[in-house]
């Protein structure tokens, strides 16, 4: 049996790319796309038709031609998965409460007009305080989100505790800062500092009930998600799902709720401040959250460059 096969027995996969033709081929249960995922396939010229279709239909409005743009992509994906789809809130927004709601609902609307139901959509938004606040308000409102760009468990507590349906702790770039904090060449499985944030962020939910779903992404290896094995769900790019499949190693399963609710796990009251302050003490989820924001940013002008290009 191969890795991939016998991870499929504890954990959902996920395929993390904007390439709809890799979707088709890999079968995954759900899809997630990201700004940067979004610019290499619009940059593709098997998908300029969508970039096109997205043009016509904004007529001049550059914001509503990205929204529909995200949207023709998520479309097509949605067409090729049986769950979820992730479409991404425009990350210059992450500190506005208000202008997010408006995005994800604006979005959401756009998805009714192609005949895509809401609950087949995860609304995907930087778990800064100010996002998991707009998650919230959206939740309550039947939107489903997908808190990105988690790397400390004062952001996983705080979107649990907010009802979101499910969260993105980020493996590989908590691997990329302490790896070059350390001056090391990497870590082994189950000293890597990625794998150890997901697992405590799987513990403590599992420990206490929460039912905000643990997805971790943004992989560097196969060994990280194989220390993984038994995660809610883990969102996997086509090169590692093709990696994973052409392994017959044995992949045990790490992570298991029933040891996580026995476990000696200290309960942390969140609020604005608490989340604050955690963060501060932090400077990896700090740098790191900073700097996911800043690429996603800087992938959606990126992106504008394109559209406005063929305007």
């Amino acid at each position: 049996m191969t890795q991939l096969e016998e991870l499929k027995k504890h954990t959902i996969l996920v395929s993390d790319t904007g390439d709809v033709n890799e979707v088709k081929r890999l079968k995954p249960q759900d899809a997630t796309t990201n700004p940067s995922l979004i610019y290499k396939a619009a940059k593709m010229d098997a998908y300029k038709d969508l970039v096109d279709q997205a043009i016509k239909y904004g007529k001049g409005d550059l914001g509503l031609v990205m929204d529909k743009l995200a949207v023709t992509f998520g479309a097509e994906i949605h067409k090729l998965v049986p769950g979820y789809v992730s479409t991404e809130v425009d990350a210059r927004l992450s500190f506005d409460t208000e202008a997010t709601i408006a995005k994800a609902r604006k979005i959401i609307e756009l998805y009714k007009e192609v005949g895509v139901d809401k609950s087949a959509i995860l609304i995907k938004i930087a778990a800064t305080w100010e996002g998991i606040k707009a998650a919230e308000v959206l939740e309550k409102e039947g939107i489903t989100c997908n808190l990105t760009l988690i790397f400390s468990l004062a952001q996983a507590i705080a979107c649990g505790d907010g009802g979101i349906t499910l969260i993105s702790p980020f493996v590989g770039r908590i691997f990329d800062y302490y790896k070059k904090a350390k001056g090391v060449d990497g870590f082994k499985p189950e000293e890597d500092p990625g794998v150890i944030s997901v697992t405590q962020i799987y513990n403590y939910y599992k420990k206490y009930g929460y039912n905000t779903i643990v997805m971790g992404a943004s992989f560097r290896n196969k060994d990280q998600i194989t220390e993984l094995c038994g995660c809610d769900r883990l969102t996997i790019s086509p090169k590692l799902l093709d990696e994973l499949a052409a392994s017959e190693v044995a992949v045990p399963k790490k992570l298991e709720a029933s040891q996580s609710a026995l476990m000696e796990i200290e309960k942390i009251d969140m609020d604005e401040k608490t989340f604050r302050w955690m963060m501060n003490q932090d400077p990896m989820a700090t740098e790191k959250l900073a700097d996911g924001i800043r690429n996603f940013a800087k992938d959606i002008v990126s992106l504008e460059e394109i559209v406005k290009a063929k305007m």
